[in-house]
């Protein structure tokens, strides 16, 4: 537009015009990004994350991925040091606390934490080394422009905080515990869940898989950033995760294995264990199967529509939708 065009339009709407732009352009950030309460039985690359931002904060624990009772008591003295409530919950103001900003050229268990991070929910395949080095920080770049937020380079609690909330695919080519396969809808687009809820899963996939009843075959959770997802009620906030059933020849994860309760090939001693599996390893709300024999023994509950796969719900210790509050 010319200056005489603007001095047509006049000041205040062109201010009003350039705001609104500015708006739109911050409305590309997720909205729904927000810092996800992880406590003790949690596990998972948002653990790891913890275990690595306390360690670079002076407290000694391992890096395993697993909140047990070790990274508890960590946590727990981080939140008294800082004058927290020592609850044991890593909840938003512990998460802002343990978040420190990283930036090129620094050194520390924090951008460990952040190269875990990125590989893990954007495959930027950056050694963990501790180094914000060049690749890093293109890395940390190309994340911030994919969730629309200024692309400086440098990690701050915005950052953070929408890189922590980010969704995690499930399949990944060193593990392999588990797979997962299209369903008819939403084909392989709906392989993200929270990093929790793969963390989860991940675990009881290696479970069953260490006692001979081969991979777990995960189908739809959720959309990379969650939402409305076809086929599915639910499946909206990444907790959600459908598991193709157990097979007498292991090869849940062999070409076309979809198999229902009724089927020849259906193991249900093999199934029996995978919900075992999953319930072991902790945050699980509800598993929706109709096989009638898994039901009289407490394990899942029957819903329609789910003959050819179990349904599980795993939950958090705090949740804004009750449906996933443990």
């Amino acid at each position: 537009m010319s200056i005489n065009g603007f001095r047509r339009i006049g000041l205040p709407l062109v201010v009003a015009v350039l705001a609104f732009a500015a708006m739109s352009l911050t409305a590309q950030a997720f909205p729904q990004a927000a810092w996800p309460t992880q406590s003790k039985g949690n596990k998972g690359a948002d653990v790891e994350a913890i275990q690595y931002l306390l360690v670079h904060a002076g407290q000694s624990l391992s890096v395993d991925g697993d909140f047990g009772s070790g990274t508890d008591t960590a946590v727990r003295n981080f939140q008294a040091a800082k004058g927290l409530s020592a609850d044991g919950r890593v909840g938003p103001n512990t998460w802002a606390a343990l978040a420190v900003t990283v930036r090129q050229g620094d050194n520390n268990n924090a951008v460990r934490a952040l190269q875990r991070q990125l590989n893990l929910k954007r495959a930027a395949g950056l050694g963990v080394d501790g180094s914000f080095g060049t690749a890093t920080r293109a890395a940390v770049v190309e994340f911030q422009r994919h969730a629309g937020i200024t692309d400086n380079g440098e990690v701050g609690p915005i950052t953070w905080r929408n890189l922590i909330w980010h969704y995690q695919l499930v399949d990944r080519p060193d593990v392999a515990s588990i797979c997962t396969k299209p369903s008819d809808v939403n084909g392989d687009s709906a392989h993200w869940g929270t990093a929790a809820a793969v963390g989860q899963l991940t675990a009881a996939g290696d479970r069953v898989y260490s006692s001979g009843y081969g991979p777990l075959a995960a189908r739809d959770l959720s959309f990379e950033h969650g939402g409305n997802i076809p086929d599915h009620s639910s499946h909206e906030v990444g907790l959600d995760a459908d598991v193709q059933l157990m097979r007498n020849d292991r090869a849940q994860c062999t070409g076309n294995s979809r198999i229902n309760r009724f089927d020849s090939q259906y193991n249900r001693t093999a199934t029996r264990e995978l919900v075992r599996a999953i319930r072991s390893t902790g945050r699980v709300k509800v598993i929706f199967f109709n096989d009638p024999v898994l039901v009289d023994e407490g394990l899942v509950q029957p819903l329609t529509n789910h003959d050819d796969h179990l349904h599980v719900r795993y939950c958090e210790s705090v949740h804004p939708n009750s449906s996933y509050a443990c």
